[in-house]
């Protein structure tokens, strides 16, 4: 699943699309009308326990598979004071932000968390270890917040900045913000 905001949706500027190869090794999942095999059923409600525990250690098992694939990036974080959170959209003028500060000596970075489910907690409580502020830059209410608090564990430490409905995060307020 792909998950993009609103103004990436719209594809408000140039596009070069690329031709990706995906193969993935087990296609057990793929839902392709039972050609050549027998209907999925899809479902979450298995009444025997046995069943029902099964089912549940099987979903366990593939959420431990997940961990292992959680991507991320960091910018400028490793002796960054004040550090930005963001994904999207919001990420890209967040970057410009930490470029601007770092420009005018600002120890500023930027954490982008490219898997959001699950989401990179082990990757940002480092970072929340060693810097002062956190800010979190979405074009939502603030859906994010809670993993980044969670990651964290210093609700004092972190801020939140968010704009909806299509508007975008202005780099002159997160500037603001962080100063």
């Amino acid at each position: 699943m792909v998950l993009a905001d609103g103004y990436l949706g719209q594809i408000m500027e140039p596009l070069e699309i690329k031709k990706a190869e995906f193969s993935p090794q087990n296609q057990d999942w793929i839902l392709n009308g039972a050609k050549a095999r027998e209907p999925r059923l899809l479902k979450s409600l298995y009444l025997p326990t046995e069943d029902l525990e099964r089912f549940n250690l099987h979903l366990q098992e593939k959420f431990r598979q997940m961990e292992e694939k959680i991507l991320w990036e960091e910018n400028e974080v490793e002796d960054a004071e004040k550090v930005l959170v963001a994904y999207g959209t919001s990420s890209r003028i967040c970057k410009e932000v930490v470029r601007m500060g770092r420009r005018k000596g600002k120890k500023w970075g930027i954490f982008r968390p490219i898997t959001l489910f699950p989401f990179p907690y082990q990757a940002l409580r480092k970072i929340g270890e060693r810097c002062k502020k956190i800010l979190v830059v979405e074009m939502s209410s603030g859906q994010m917040l809670e993993d980044v608090l969670l990651a964290v564990d210093d609700k004092d430490k972190v801020e939140f900045y968010g704009r909806m409905g299509g508007a975008l995060p202005e780099r002159e307020e997160i500037m603001k913000r962080l100063e």
